[in-house]
C-alpha cells in the first residue's frame, strides 16, 4: 500500500503564500492557503488504497481555520518536519515515512496544487508500479510531485537547490545518479504568485481554493472601472 505524503505549512498569517501580498494581505494569504490545504486533503482522502500522511511545519491549531483542518485530518498520521531548509526537511519526511512504514512505497505532494484531483493522484501512484520513482514538472521549473518505490532515496535531495527554475531538471538528475529509472507525470502549476492563483482556481472552480482566489478579485462597478 503506498503511503501518500502532504508535506506542508500550517497556514499562519505572514508564515505561508507571502507572494500572493498584494494583493492578499497575510491574513487573506493564509485564508488562500488553507483551503489549498483543504482541497488537498479531501483529494487524498478520497483515493483508495493509500495510507495518508502529512508532514507539516508549524502548529495546525494555530493556523486560519485550524479547527476545520484539524477535523479534515481525523484518521491521517501527521508528523513534524524536520531539518532547516526545505532539501532536508523533505529527505527527513521521507526517511521518517520509511521508518514508520518499511517497504512501501511513497508518493509525495505539496500544499500548493488544489487543483489534484483523486484520480490523478491514483494514476501517479501507480506509475510506481513500472518505475523506481516518479516526478511531476512543475509550470516554474520545479516539481509537484516526488513518488519513490523507495522512500530513503530521497536522500538525493539534500544536494538539490530548491524554489529554482532548475530544480526539476535537478531533481531528475539527482535520482538518474543513484541508478533510478524515474517516469514523467503531467506538468502542472502550483501557486506561488497571483497569477498562478488565478489560473488555478479557473481549473478548479468549484474548489474551497477557488472560492476563497474569488474574493479578492476586482469587483466591476457601473461605468466599468474596478
Amino acid at each position: 500500500m503506498t503511503v501518500l505524503l502532504v508535506m506542508a505549512k500550517a497556514p499562519v498569517p505572514g508564515a505561508v503564500k507571502t507572494r500572493l501580498c498584494p494583493p492578499a494581505t497575510p491574513g487573506e494569504a493564509a485564508r488562500i492557503a488553507a483551503a489549498a490545504l483543504r482541497d488537498t486533503l479531501d483529494a487524498v482522502r478520497a483515493v483508495p488504497g493509500v495510507t495518508p500522511v502529512l508532514a507539516v511545519r508549524g502548529c495546525v491549531a494555530d493556523a486560519e481555520d485550524g479547527a476545520e483542518l484539524a477535523a479534515a485530518l481525523a484518521g491521517w498520521s501527521v508528523l513534524a518536519q524536520r531539518g532547516g531548509d526545505l532539501a532536508d526537511r523533505l529527505a527527513n519526511a521521507h526517511a521518517d515515512v520509511a521508518a514508520a512504514w518499511p517497504g512501501r512505497p511513497v508518493l509525495q505532494i505539496g500544499m500548493d496544487t488544489p487543483q489534484l484531483t483523486p484520480g490523478r493522484l491514483l494514476a501517479a501512484a501507480r506509475c510506481l508500479d513500472l518505475a523506481d520513482a516518479v516526478l511531476g514538472p512543475a509550470v516554474d521549473g520545479g516539481w509537484w510531485a516526488l513518488g519513490l518505490r523507495d522512500p530513503r532515496q530521497a536522500a538525493a535531495l539534500r544536494a538539490v537547490p530548491m524554489s529554482t527554475a532548475w530544480t526539476g531538471q535537478r531533481t531528475w538528475l539527482a535520482l538518474a545518479r543513484r541508478g533510478l529509472r524515474t517516469l514523467p507525470l503531467p506538468v502542472l502549476r502550483d501557486v506561488d504568485e497571483w497569477p498562478d492563483a488565478l489560473a488555478v482556481a479557473a481549473e478548479a472552480p468549484a474548489s474551497r481554493f477557488a472560492r476563497q482566489v474569488a474574493r479578492l478579485r476586482p469587483t466591476p462597478v457601473p461605468g466599468g472601472r474596478p
